[in-house]
């Protein structure tokens, strides 16, 4: 049977509890993926299936740069990142073109942080 990656991005809400917005349940789920993912790779493994996550940090997709409800905590965002901005969409690209190729061939049960050191802190 053909090795298939797997991948799913959830943001760095696993990882810390992200202000000013409330977001408990959010986080909680953000959580549940991460194990989700470890408990995958375990179970289909020996089938050639590798079940990795991503965790991006605040991203400046067309989605949040657009939402009224998340303009007003952009600069906030901004001033407690240690690069002092978000990323950007294409910088998760190189991560999901490694997850995706072979060179990812012994990578399974991660969860890759992508965040500008957001969850140093």
């Amino acid at each position: 049977m053909a090795e298939v990656p797997s991948s799913i991005q959830l943001p760095m809400s696993a990882h810390i509890v992200n202000v000013p917005q409330p977001q408990c349940a959010y986080n909680a789920s953000k959580v549940g993926v991460i194990q989700l993912t470890k408990s995958l790779a375990i179970e289909w493994a020996k089938r050639g299936v590798r079940v990795n996550c991503i965790s991006p940090g605040y991203i400046g997709t067309e989605l949040t740069l657009n939402s009224p409800t998340l303009i007003p905590l952009i600069e906030k965002w901004n001033e407690m990142a240690p690069m002092g901005r978000m990323g950007k969409p294409e910088e998760l690209e190189a991560i999901c073109v490694y997850l995706a190729g072979d060179t990812s061939s012994f990578t399974t049960g991660s969860d890759i942080v992508v965040d500008g050191a957001f969850t140093c802190f």
